[in-house]
């Protein structure tokens, strides 16, 4: 026998595993005692990852795939990837039509209870916290009734726990309460264990805020209150008789209806460790659906944000290294959906549509062991004699040049507030790249803290942000790190004596360019408390413009602020900010300044007066008013004109279609921002005759004597309420046709561009008080624009 026969025998007798693909079918149809060949698929995921590890178990090291085939998988536990299974996929043939679901399918016969409502006996071992009928999550019995258009948790009340309701309750230990912070930084939620002495209810929970303050006095929902079952397609789960109630939606079979329970908090985890990770696992072509809520869960604070926060999520990254989930669907999942925790390097988070979700889409967050001298608490702070001064991170137990990129992101925080489309906290180096994120209820993308920079967010369309929370914007950061201090007098101290000291833990420069945002309700982008070494370029900002409030190093150049402009807030004398050769379409509104950083110049003005009032300052000496130009602003394209003023002042264009995602697919049904209203109002020089809607009211200039005379004003000036929808913000505020709005915010209302401008100013407040005459009085009327 030849040598290279006597070879090739040897090898097959000694290592048969190279004869057997390392593909692994599974189907829902499968049979768990089948090989799980592509002919003879296993049936369970599980059994799936069995196999995968006897390939390892007996050395063979090639990349594994498993195929998942069209169907649904509902899973009994988490799919776990350990370090042992690297080099592994685990792919859908296509993610519409492979379902991973934490659910479970309910055998129930039902029996009529009352008019409406049906009961039904439940598996006494069987513990869910969300039903779905036929593909769609119901309502747990709640007060106020579900409305999508109800603003804070669709539908709110100041009498949600009244001492009245809550006598009107037979049991309320169980029953969830729902609460905005009274600031609106976001939201608490508790569970009722008992009653106290006096018949109030006892509130267990609370902890999913880190600034903590009263429960707002309105804004609040209760749950899971058997009285409150009282219209279509509400439940409620009786966990001592184990009966399940339902007022079925309108038409429903229930005798074919297909009912599911939510079973699970995750459903895929990859955890290995910074000692030995995990590589190479890829996670594609899927759909996850159906997690449980985990607001009850235990939470923990993310150094001084305003954010505690669940570490875990419907995927669960940890100790990975070159691993990504691409080209997946999230959906009706109850918490976080996408969780990268502790050491991780190069995990890529792309091509994903996230959307209906609990809490946040995706989050980067490192751990707090890996921050030198870490604060938890707003006023919480070491120490200078006790501080660690050495630059950097205690240990590389954190995220690391990962990415997100071109995800679809919308209508997340369906249950929690204090989250965001995309969060950072405690990482490095992190990419947030042609992303489309909106309709949620907080920021689009969330930076928590400056440790330890580097973030390159570039090419995203964040808009329709700050939806039920308040005070900050489409981009949200902080940086209440090592220097920051809620003493004032001591952080100028100490900052004049260490001018190094905010590069301590912002040790690499976090870049914000060529993005679009747009918020309604504060800023489009609002780096906040600290937030330093920053650089902003070539962003369209088209309705909130730029705050930078108490930080250093932050350069704002070659940006566009369509509506509105710069505010600069509590900086201080040394900050080192710069802010020039940007077109902006407002005043500085600038607040408690110590010093104006190290240049504002070069600046575009809308007019004359704005220009004059920052030059009060000293600043902007450069600067220059006049029309920008802008090329095709109806369509868009905000780029200027070569005969624009901009360019002299060293404005560069740049592109206007590179905003959002990029995959056809997506492309094809992701929202873009509306225009801006100001825009169109002062096109034609504020023409006096056009009618303009704003806020669900039809507004018209008073210009001439006989209008004055016919409303009965003391001169030719405000704004005239031409029409008004009933169910629209004016028409809830109160406002009526030939209303005219003379006051806002405590200014005077000459026209429709002072009331917008006024507007811009305030609108992160959530509210605008007004002073409107009507039938020759002045009546005051305060306007809530959420």
């Amino acid at each position: 026998m030849k040598k290279k026969s006597i070879r090739l025998l040897f090898i097959l007798l000694i290592f048969p595993v190279i004869l057997y693909s390392n593909d692994i079918y599974v189907s829902p149809n499968g049979d768990n005692s089948n090989s799980g060949k592509e002919n003879e698929p296993f049936l369970d995921i599980e059994k799936a990852i069995l196999k995968a590890f006897e390939f390892r178990k007996i050395g063979d090291t090639r990349p594994i795939t498993i195929h998942l085939m069209p169907g649904e998988y509902h899973l009994n536990r988490l799919v776990h990837i350990p370090a042992e299974l690297g080099d592994l996929t685990i792919t859908g043939q296509d993610a519409k039509r492979v379902k991973i679901k934490g659910s479970m399918v309910l055998d129930l016969a039902w029996k009529k209870y009352d008019q409406h409502v049906y009961v039904a006996p439940v598996n006494e071992n069987i513990s869910f916290d969300q039903l779905v009928v036929n593909g769609e999550i119901q309502i747990l019995a709640r007060y106020p009734n579900y409305d999508e258009n109800g603003g804070h948790f669709q539908g709110h009340a100041a009498d949600a726990y009244s001492d009245a309701r809550v006598k009107s309750w037979k049991n309320p230990v169980g029953i969830i309460v729902n609460a905005m912070h009274k600031a609106e930084w976001g939201d608490y939620h508790f569970i009722i264990t008992g009653m106290d002495e006096n018949g109030k209810p006892i509130l267990t929970g609370g902890h999913q805020n880190n600034r903590h303050a009263e429960l707002h006095p309105k804004y609040r929902m209760v749950e899971n209150v058997f009285e409150e079952l009282d219209s279509p397609g509400e439940w409620y789960l009786d966990k001592d008789t184990h009966l399940l109630y339902y007022w079925p939606v309108t038409d429903l079979d229930l005798g074919s209806a297909v009912f599911e329970g939510i079973v699970l908090k995750s459903l895929l985890e990859i955890s290995g460790s910074r000692e030995r990770p995990v590589r190479n696992i890829r996670i594609s072509n899927i759909t996850f659906e159906y997690t449980q809520r985990t607001f009850m869960e235990e939470y923990e604070p993310l150094l001084r944000s305003d954010w505690t926060i669940y570490r875990g999520g419907a995927v669960f990254i940890t100790g990975a290294e070159n691993c990504s989930i691409e080209d997946c669907e999230f959906v009706n999942l109850g918490g976080n959906v996408v969780f990268t925790s502790g050491y991780n390097r190069n995990v890529s988070i792309s091509g994903n549509h996230i959307h209906d979700c609990g809490a946040s889409g995706i989050l980067f967050v490192g751990e707090p062991s890996a921050v030198r001298s870490p604060s938890f608490q707003y006023k919480e702070y070491v120490p200078l004699e006790e501080m660690d001064t050495q630059p950097g991170p205690k240990n590389d137990l954190y995220p690391k040049d990962c990415i997100a990129y071109n995800n679809l992101i919308h209508r997340t925080g369906r249950t929690e507030k204090q989250t965001a489309g995309v969060q950072i906290a405690m990482s490095m180096g992190i990419t947030i790249s042609h992303n489309s994120i909106y309709d949620v209820p907080r920021a689009g993308i969330n930076i928590g803290d400056g440790t330890w920079g580097g973030h390159v967010l570039e090419y995203n369309d964040v808009f329709n942000t700050v939806l039920e929370t308040g005070d900050h914007g489409s981009f949200n950061s902080w940086g209440r790190d090592r220097f920051w201090l809620p003493i004032r007098d001591k952080m100028d101290e100490i900052t004049s004596n260490n001018p190094e000291m905010p590069y301590w833990d912002a040790v690499n420069t976090t870049v914000i360019h060529d993005n679009r945002f747009r918020c309604d309700h504060g800023w489009d982008i609002d780096l906040d408390d600290g937030s330093s070494n920053y650089h902003l370029y070539n962003n369209l900002c088209l309705n909130g413009g730029i705050k930078l409030r108490e930080g250093f190093y932050r350069t704002v150049e070659n940006n566009i602020m369509v509506n509105n402009g710069f505010h600069p807030h509590a900086w201080f004398a040394n900050s080192g900010d710069v802010f020039r050769r940007n077109i902006v379409s407002a005043e500085h509104r600038e607040y408690r300044m110590l010093g104006w950083g190290k240049e504002i110049d070069y600046n575009l003005f809308a007019d004359e007066q704005t220009l004059a009032n920052a030059r009060e300052h000293d600043i902007d000496t450069h600067s220059t008013f006049g029309d920008p130009q802008f090329m095709d602003p109806q369509n868009y394209d905000f780029r200027v004109k070569d005969t624009s003023p901009a360019l002299k002042l060293g404005f560069v264009n740049f592109a206007m279609d590179s905003f959002g995602v990029v995959k056809p697919a997506f492309k094809a049904i992701a929202k873009i921002p509306e225009l801006p209203l100001m825009l169109s109002v002062i096109a034609d020089g504020q023409a006096d005759e056009q009618i303009v809607e704003w806020m669900g009211a039809k507004l018209k200039n008073i210009t001439t004597q006989g209008e004055r005379s016919a409303y009965g004003l003391s001169k030719a000036a405000g704004v005239l309420i031409a029409g008004v929808e009933t169910n629209s913000i004016a028409g809830k505020t109160g406002l009526q046709s030939g209303d005219v709005i003379i006051i806002a915010d405590d200014k005077d209302v000459e026209n429709i561009k002072d009331l917008f401008s006024i507007y811009q100013g305030v609108s992160w407040k959530g509210k605008l008080n007004l002073v409107i005459f009507r039938n020759q009085s002045e009546v005051k009327v305060v306007m809530v624009i959420k």
